[in-house]
């Protein structure tokens, strides 16, 4: 009996051991997820916000390594460091195989991430950090900022913090690397015999083979249907089709005013048209704030101030303001490490459309009231002679005549002098239907009236 409980026991023992080499077995032969993506462009903004959302969804697939596919000339230093922590802290391991180029903040990612692989022909360093416009040197305070982070980030990664400083600073001089005067790039073979590449390979497949693992699984960063639409709303095209409405709406809301449709499509514009850039970190609160307070200060100018003087101006200036500064990364209007192209096509873009809608509302203005779906919705009336409504050239014999409102001014609408029907504004004032009102000029298309 004793023998046989031994026996059980030892099959049971057997069986157990056998599951374990089972599921260990099963278990390594699982392919390993090797997440990639690319920086590929401008470190920007939107370059930190690609790599924050391509590490969180390396972590969510639950991926033995990460992969950066490496080619830029660098950008702004405080998206850099962003950046250059997140892989610092990642949990994940992060390689990075740079295909052309790292230069500048492309550089301070490298000597991140775990290990540096580079392509035949490739190159890295030359990191001094420099102005937006063109290429000038930036003052002593953000070499001085660029140099501590390539020195603390190279020992971090146990590579020779001297030879990143020298990266940055024209100054330092290494014996057998390099002159004063110079700062320190690298190409492939230099790069491996200093310490700063792990080994030159011809493509992503090669670093993962460099990493001792043979049976693997590639998942690519792909772009959701959320970044696409906000990539969409980013084009300078759209932006620009975008403050054309707003402008636009805004106006003709003034002109029919009650009919809510201009409003309504210029909010929905002004939304469409932050919303992308602040998610993508380019416009920021306080930039949202200018352009609301420019609103704020027209409103203040056309409804409250008689007449177009300071407020109409500062609202303008603060309107175009919000709006430019919201489409580039700068830092409190400082424009130093904006690339020149960005600024351009930023002030390009809000001047064309604001030209654009002076046009549109150049155009439009004088039928908009005449389209049935505006002249049904705003005024419930027609506009035919046999109404009393006469043509929008008007004769100096109207000037000091006294009439009524037909409808509410806000500051616009129509007036009754005699037994016709005029457009007419006020100097900024409501006037609500039936007040009495004077002619006080007859300049432009409209009456201008004050309430009596």
């Amino acid at each position: 009996m004793k023998s046989l409980l031994t026996s059980i026991l030892l099959v049971f023992i057997f069986v157990l051991q056998s599951s374990e080499v089972l599921s260990q077995a099963d278990s390594s032969s699982e392919k390993k997820k090797i997440y990639v993506f690319k920086i590929d462009d401008n470190i920007d903004p939107r370059m930190n916000r690609k790599v924050k959302l391509a590490l969180e969804e390396a972590k969510e697939e639950s991926a033995a390594m990460v992969i950066i596919e490496m080619d830029t000339y660098g950008g702004a230093v405080n998206d850099a460091d962003d950046i250059r922590t997140m892989i610092l802290e990642s949990e994940i391991p992060v390689h990075v195989w740079i295909n052309k180029d790292a230069a500048s903040a492309g550089a301070l990612i490298s000597i991140a991430c775990d290990s540096i692989y580079m392509a035949p022909g490739a190159s890295i360093g030359a990191a001094t950090v420099v102005m937006g416009g063109g290429g000038e040197a930036a003052p002593d305070k953000y070499q001085s900022y660029m140099r501590s982070m390539m020195r603390s980030t190279a020992e971090a990664k146990g590579r020779d913090p001297k030879i990143a400083e020298a990266m940055v600073d024209e100054e330092i001089e290494i014996e057998g690397i390099s002159e004063k005067g110079s700062v320190i790039t690298f190409a492939v073979s230099e790069a491996i015999e200093n310490g700063f590449c792990e080994g030159e390979v011809d493509s992503i497949e090669e670093v993962i083979t460099k990493q001792g693992v043979s049976d693997y699984e590639i998942i690519e960063q792909t772009t959701s249907t959320v970044e696409s639409i906000i990539s969409v709303f980013l084009n300078p095209a759209v932006s620009g089709f975008l403050i054309l409405i707003i402008f636009a709406g805004i106006y003709f809301e003034l002109q029919t005013p009650g009919v809510g449709f201009p409003l309504a499509a210029s909010i929905t514009a002004i939304i469409l048209y932050f919303i992308p850039y602040y998610l993508s970190g380019l416009a920021e609160n306080w930039e949202i704030a200018v352009f609301i307070i420019g609103v704020i200060l027209l409103l203040i100018e056309i409804f409250v101030i008689p007449g177009f003087g300071v407020f109409g101006i500062l609202g303008i200036l603060g309107i175009l303001t919000g709006l430019t500064l919201g489409m580039i990364p700068n830092d409190s209007f400082d424009f130093s490490f904006v690339p020149a192209g960005d600024l351009f096509v930023a002030l390009l873009t809000v001047i064309l459309a604001a030209i654009a809608a002076l046009g549109l509302i150049f155009f439009l203005a004088p039928k908009v009231n005449k389209w049935g779906a505006f002249s049904t919705i705003a005024l419930a009336t027609t506009q035919q002679r046999t109404a009393g409504y006469t043509s929008s050239v008007y004769e100096n014999s109207l000037l000091g005549k006294e009439g009524i409102a037909h409808t509410r001014l806000m500051p616009s609408g129509k007036v009754i002098i005699g037994d016709e029907v005029y457009d007419a504004y006020s100097r900024g004032e409501f006037i609500d239907q039936g007040e009495k009102i004077k002619v006080i000029s007859t300049e432009g298309t409209s009456l201008k009236v004050k309430k009596i």
